[in-house]
């Protein structure tokens, strides 16, 4: 490859750059979780993959290719479709599409075809969304513990799991997210990646080895959870917490390697495999050449080849309409939430204050907090959360990602259409959630500009077409909450939430916008 390509191919991955700054600025951020950290070491893993291969690619001729849109494209109009829903991990996606496709319009398929693990490791450095990180935490929480429970009972000890809190008589543990396995469940998986990337052997075998690493983190945490609950009677909440609880992850993290290790060995020997020699007319990298001459040549000149000109003005016209035109106007409140009534029919409510670092976090514009309880002794909390403008981290965070964070289990979701007066046919999302001791009743909805959805997928994509079509990304969460008593139905919560909403619905539209 030519110095002049290499300069070219520079240019447009600095514009990339450009374009993606605040994502790669917050990509950063996330890393800094105990969950995400291990994304530090993603990009020397890649690095070293691609030296790996450097003698290999000095054989193959650069090949620009018009193929690359292919990834391109769609890369741009991911880039376009994160920026306006304000969804970060679209944008992850659009920078790698954007990236390769780069790689591939000005390099050829050869090159990319050559370094394509190491391409797509690049992915294992974009933290999933939110919402799939918090049930993916659940279930693992979830699973560890029924395990750990089994475990201890094998062993004769009394143990009982409601949730992910186990009952072992004498106390109570509960499964944080913390023990939940997930910050060693993805350095596992890309472990297991790279083992059967360098292991010499059948296809399925090393397929064998990724899916394994699974199961291997819920019975390695398993094991860790009924480890804890013995060692609590003797020792107490020290094992629980601090050093001991970080230090047992990480043992059981390396004993998890010391598995994978030696299973692909341990199937080779079950199942040999016959040496294959050279394969008659194989291509050897050697053989690699551009099929149009035109091609191979076209890196030549100041602005050759035509795909660089063709990306270069795409990414400079993408940066420019980004940074150049606002999308997205501020629609304020019609009243601040501060004048909320406390008085709604019978129901007399509390204002609260919502703690700063919930507030930084959330990013709104205005919110109401309050609890409001009725002669009856009937209790409602009621929240709701407008935002003037949604932005990249700075949008609508849906409930089953906050409450689930909160320790809430949902038990049951669903969405209903109410028959509330005057609003027939008005849908909310249902769900009934549990943490230990406790039971509640929930109805939420956004309502995003005249509409009420009820997906967070439905959100992002509204706010989308209306950035587009309405300059506008306004909307808002509400959020209604009852407790449920011990003898009570979610049915007598049905009733208890729809009765406050018929009342506190009207009100609502007061501040609304439209």
């Amino acid at each position: 490859m030519t110095r002049n390509i290499y300069i070219k191919l520079t240019v447009l991955l600095l514009i990339t750059a450009g374009l993606f700054y605040d994502t790669f600025t917050y990509l950063l951020s996330q890393w800094n979780s105990e969950d995400n950290n291990y994304c530090y070491l993603i990009p020397l893993v890649v690095a070293y993959l691609v030296y790996e291969k450097k003698d290999e690619l000095k054989k193959i001729p650069v090949c620009p290719s018009w193929k690359g849109l292919y990834l391109f494209i769609p890369g741009i109009m991911l880039y376009w479709f994160g920026e306006l829903a304000g969804e970060y991990f679209t944008l992850y996606l659009a920078s790698w599409l954007t990236g390769v496709g780069i790689l591939w319009m000005l390099l050829g398929w050869e090159k990319i075809r050559t370094t394509g693990f190491a391409l797509m490791m690049i992915l294992a450095m974009f933290p999933l969304p939110s919402f799939f990180h918090s049930r993916l935490s659940l279930q693992l929480k979830l699973m560890s513990s029924k395990l750990g429970v089994d475990l201890l009972q094998l062993l004769g000890m009394t143990a009982y799991r409601t949730g992910n809190v186990i009952d072992l008589g004498f106390t109570q543990l509960q499964v944080v997210d913390a023990c939940s396995g997930l910050r060693y469940f993805f350095p596992l998986i890309i472990m297991g990646l790279l083992i059967a990337y360098f292991s010499k052997t059948a296809l399925w075998k090393k397929i064998i080895v990724v899916l394994s690493t699974i199961p291997l983190v819920v019975i390695s945490n398993s094991i860790r959870i009924a480890g804890t609950a013995i060692l609590y009677e003797h020792f107490g909440q020290v094992v629980a917490e601090g050093f001991f609880h970080d230090f047992a992850g990480f043992f059981m993290f390396m004993m998890s390697i010391l598995v994978l290790v030696p299973e692909i060995w341990i199937m080779n020997r079950l199942f040999p495999e016959k040496p294959s020699g050279p394969q008659k007319g194989a291509e050897t990298p050697d053989a690699h050449s551009c099929v149009n001459a035109t091609e191979a040549s076209a890196d030549r000149g100041l602005f050759g080849p035509t795909q660089f000109i063709a990306a270069g003005l795409i990414l400079a016209v993408t940066l420019g309409l980004s940074h150049g035109i606002e999308f997205r106007e501020h629609i304020p409140i019609k009243k601040p939430f501060s004048t909320f009534p406390m008085q709604i029919g019978q129901w007399h409510g509390t204002r609260e204050v919502m703690e700063q670092k919930f507030i930084d976090a959330l990013d709104f514009s205005d919110y109401i907090l309050a609890q409001y309880v009725n002669p009856g002794g009937e209790v409602i909390n009621f929240y709701v959360a407008w935002y003037e403008s949604q932005r990249k981290g700075e949008s609508i965070h849906s409930p089953t990602t906050c409450l689930t964070g909160g320790g809430w289990i949902f038990r049951q979701r669903n969405e209903v259409t109410l028959n509330i007066q005057g609003r027939p046919g008005f849908r909310v999302k249902r769900a009934v959630l549990e943490q230990p001791g406790q039971r509640e009743l929930a109805y939420y909805w956004f309502p995003m500009r005249g509409r009420i959805l009820t997906s967070a997928y439905e959100m992002k994509l509204y706010n989308f077409i209306d950035a587009m079509m309405r300059h506008r990304t306004d909307g808002a969460l509400v959020r209604v909450m009852t407790p449920l008593g011990p003898e009570e139905s979610p049915a007598d919560g049905d009733e208890r939430l729809q009765n406050f909403l018929k009342e506190a619905l009207p009100i609502l539209d007061q501040y609304l916008p439209e």
